[in-house]
């Protein structure tokens, strides 16, 4: 009887062993260092507290992850909430929705060189831009335009790809480029052009009230795994802790998945991304990950300017709080 009894526990210990949720995660960009929250929560073992195990996927922009997680390819990803918007709105009732705020502060920026005559918004004007046109901040540019009463007329719009967006504004092929500011900004200054002939113009600095990149769920999957999905919110918010409160802990991790990095180079990059668009003010009196109502109806009035909508934007369509803690998640004790 002894024996059954623990042949039941173990064979029950196996079967638990085994059922853990695999949860591939669809990142938007590069293994950058914005990425390495994303590891230290596979290396530090928060996912796998909650019962998942992760693996992480470059990406090649929002544009590209979307789709990836809409038609369940991977259960979750990043995205630019501000093109999941649009990509519902385009696809109605496609399964992929926003169910965690990353980026408090969108990234989305303008990147010129002064020396190329660029100082604000109005200098674009006269000048070639390099933009991807799956990019971010491309997408939002015309709600940049609008807010800072730019003639596109005047602007010679030049469609690049990423690999050459930084080298063309390097080489001065270009005045200004858009991108991430964390990601533009220092890799043009990797290539050469001195950080003090590069101006950055923040978007959320210019007039542009929206949100940023976000964590997007199948919700397929997460109606079956829910969860699963509040496990892996909770753990990734872990890696986001862990990056916050030690930068350099969390870059050898990144390391890990691209021995060809510059470990300084990424470090500051997620240090940028840190002060500047995830931990702010708001992230700091109301929590990480959720969103305020009132800024979300103000977000979408703004798309609304430069977008048509084909049904009635409502915030619920994009975003839930359903798999977050009442008042988010917090970044530092």
């Amino acid at each position: 009887m002894f024996l059954r009894t623990l042949l039941a526990v173990v064979l029950l210990g196996t079967t638990a062993a085994h059922a853990e949720t695999d949860m591939p995660f669809a990142l938007d960009w590069k293994f950058e260092g914005p990425a390495a929250p994303f590891f230290a929560a596979i290396d530090n073992g928060y996912y796998a507290d909650k019962g998942l195990t992760v693996s992480v996927e470059a990406g090649n922009g929002s544009l590209d992850a979307i789709p990836k997680v809409a038609t369940g390819a991977f259960p979750v990803g990043m995205a630019d909430i501000n093109s999941l918007i649009k990509f519902l709105d385009q696809n109605p009732g496609a399964p992929v929705i926003a169910a965690m705020m990353l980026y408090d502060k969108p990234a989305f920026a303008v990147i010129g060189r002064k020396s190329l005559g660029i100082s604000d918004p109005k200098s674009l004007e006269g000048k070639v831009l390099g933009a991807p046109p799956p990019d971010g901040a491309w997408a939002q540019f015309p709600i940049f335009a609008a807010a800072n009463d730019l003639d596109m007329s005047k602007i010679t719009v030049e469609p690049v790809g990423f690999p050459t967006r930084e080298p063309m504004l390097a080489e001065g092929n270009v005045a200004a480029i858009t991108g991430f500011s964390f990601t533009s900004y220092l890799n043009s200054a990797r290539l050469g052009v001195p950080e003090d002939d590069l101006v950055t113009l923040l978007m959320a600095d210019y007039g542009v009230k929206l949100y940023g990149n976000v964590i997007i769920v199948n919700t397929d999957f997460a109606e079956k795994n829910p969860d699963a999905v509040k496990g892996f919110l909770a753990a990734t918010a872990e890696g986001w802790k862990a990056s916050v409160a030690d930068p350099a802990a969390v870059i050898p991790m990144l390391m890990e998945r691209n021995p060809a990095a510059d470990a300084a180079l990424e470090q500051r990059r997620l240090e940028l991304a840190l002060e500047a668009n995830v931990l702010t003010d708001a992230v700091k009196a109301n929590g990480f990950g959720v969103i305020d109502n009132d800024r979300m109806a103000e977000s979408l009035k703004q798309i609304a300017t430069t977008y048509t909508f084909t049904t009635t934007p409502d915030a619920a369509l994009y975003f839930t709080d359903a798999y977050l803690p009442a008042g988010g998640f917090k970044l530092t004790d």
